[in-house]
């Protein structure tokens, strides 16, 4: 655990107090082991272009948390897109044990590690598909399907739109609001809400995109 440091430790616990987010003191530790891995396979592996494990708390864990109230909010049945290093989808897994989370990446590179993430912290509720999302066909549709800095809005409506419904909703991860994506959104999809997300220590602006598909 030497790649993770107490003041790690303390940004991570302050911030997700800032954030509204209550952690268990397990929900923490498996939290900062995530990091430790991600810090330990990144120098191989090139999962995250945050080099700095200063900066990886609040750029990447804190960013995933940030979310956390919108996934609360709907259903069961979780996939994360383009999840390379695993952001948002392992901190979410692991705050919400009770609900399944499905992390796809066409990396194999990536989909390794985050198979080991699995393995390590005991992730049962997690399941990892190395596949180009265009081939990816699950048995029922998700609750909800989630990107970070992915694509392009009209690519991740039209890539993910056979994983889900009328009831599913997209969640996409944004810096500045996309004002120019939006203009391009597939007229079966409709925006239902931006949310400003305020991710302490980012610098920087952060929006969420919540979307729906039209019947």
């Amino acid at each position: 655990m030497s790649l993770v440091t107490t003041r790690h430790a303390e940004e991570l616990r302050q911030g997700a107090d800032e954030l509204g987010v209550a952690l268990s003191s397990g929900q923490q530790e498996q939290l900062l082991a995530y990091l430790a891995l991600l810090i330990k396979w990144n120098k191989a592996y090139n999962l995250t272009a945050v080099r700095d494990p200063d900066e990886m708390v609040s750029r990447h864990l804190l960013d995933s948390l940030s979310v956390v109230p919108y996934v609360a909010a709907t259903g069961d049945n979780w996939l994360d897109v383009g999840s390379g290093g695993g952001m948002p989808g392992i901190p979410l897994a692991i705050m919400f044990p009770e609900r399944q989370f499905t992390l796809l990446d066409s990396n194999g590179k990536k989909t390794r590690f985050l198979t080991q993430v699995k393995l390590e912290l005991k992730l049962a509720n997690l399941q990892v598909i190395h596949s180009r999302v265009e081939e990816f066909t699950p048995e029922q549709p998700f609750a909800g399907i989630c990107s970070r800095a992915f694509s392009s809005l009209e690519d991740f409506s039209n890539w993910t739109r056979h994983l889900g419904d009328q009831h599913t909703q997209w969640l996409a991860m944004k810096g500045v609001h996309p004002d120019d994506e939006l203009q391009a959104l597939p007229a079966d999809f409709s925006l239902a809400a931006t949310q400003v997300l305020k991710v302490p220590g980012c610098q920087g602006q952060r929006h969420l995109l919540i979307l729906r598909r039209l019947a």
